[in-house]
């Protein structure tokens, strides 16, 4: 079987084999609601896209209500969300509240709303086995669905819960991000180590690329841009960020500092090449 579409939806996702990828994550409202940041998401969705990002992780309520609304000018690759999950509101609960995930769509139905791509969840480290069996046996099947239909599968592969102390650590980054490549994802969706040189031994050891997530919302958007420059230093495929782009001080700004952040870091590389 050719995998010739999931090969060209992945390039489109990651923006060409000689950049780094800048994704933003929009999809937050379904699982916390409308935390700031995410209001008028029609108008943050056209803002993202006329920033030129590389890829938007929208659930597929929005993808469709953007298709329908008035669009202007190139669209991102688009990548959908599709499952839904209690770990975060479980660990609010000190870890006392149910696990449990839950599909919400299937490829072939992003394929037909235009997406290049999907997203599913893989969280290890909670303690509860039963639910880390359901979350290895749902990424496997929406895995072969993925090969079958041709659309690539990116996987956010976390640590969290009560065995966990430090999401970051590069022996849970290690675990999880290599579970995520021999299940079949294409890309991982991960967390940053906190420091460029254990983030590039996580990356140099995972067989597929990594992109970083940003995660909670820095104390300045000066401090994540140092962490996109950090974690492209690092040698990861580029950035997945959410809230440190819809909640930073000034979107446009932002996205264009940390396009020029990933950039260099390309630049660079490129530059210490022996001649």
């Amino acid at each position: 079987m050719s995998d010739c579409g999931k090969r060209i939806r992945l390039n489109r996702v990651l923006g060409g084999s000689e950049r780094r990828a800048l994704v933003v994550a929009f999809d937050h409202a379904l699982v916390l609601g409308p935390i700031p940041g995410t209001e008028d998401p029609l108008r943050k969705i056209r803002q993202f896209a006329q920033a030129r990002v590389d890829a938007l992780l929208l659930n597929l309520g929005l993808i469709r209500q953007f298709a329908n609304s008035t669009i202007v000018g190139p669209i991102p690759a688009l990548i959908a969300r599709l499952d839904w999950t209690t770990v975060w509101s479980a660990i609010g609960q000190n870890g006392s509240g149910a696990l449990h995930s839950s599909l919400l769509a299937r490829p072939e139905e992003a394929l037909r709303h235009g997406a290049d791509a999907v997203l599913t969840y893989l969280v290890v480290g909670t303690g509860d086995a039963e639910f880390e069996m359901k979350e290895i046996t749902r990424n496997a099947e929406i895995a072969r669905e993925c090969e079958r239909v041709g659309i690539p599968l990116i996987v956010e592969s976390l640590a969290r819960g009560k065995d966990v102390q430090n999401p970051g650590d590069p022996k849970w980054l290690n675990l999880h991000t290599r579970m995520a490549a021999e299940l079949g994802a294409d890309v991982v969706k991960t967390d940053y180590s906190g420091d460029t040189a254990s983030m590039h031994s996580v990356v140099e050891k995972c067989p597929i690329p990594i992109l970083v997530l940003g995660g909670s919302r820095h104390a300045s958007d000066r401090r994540a841009l140092d962490v996109v420059r950090e974690v492209a230093a690092a040698g990861a495929a580029g950035v997945f960020f959410g809230r440190n782009v819809f909640q930073a001080d000034n979107i446009s700004t932002f996205l264009e500092q940390a396009r020029a952040a990933l950039d260099g870091a390309v630049a660079a590389e490129f530059q210490a090449i022996p001649r």
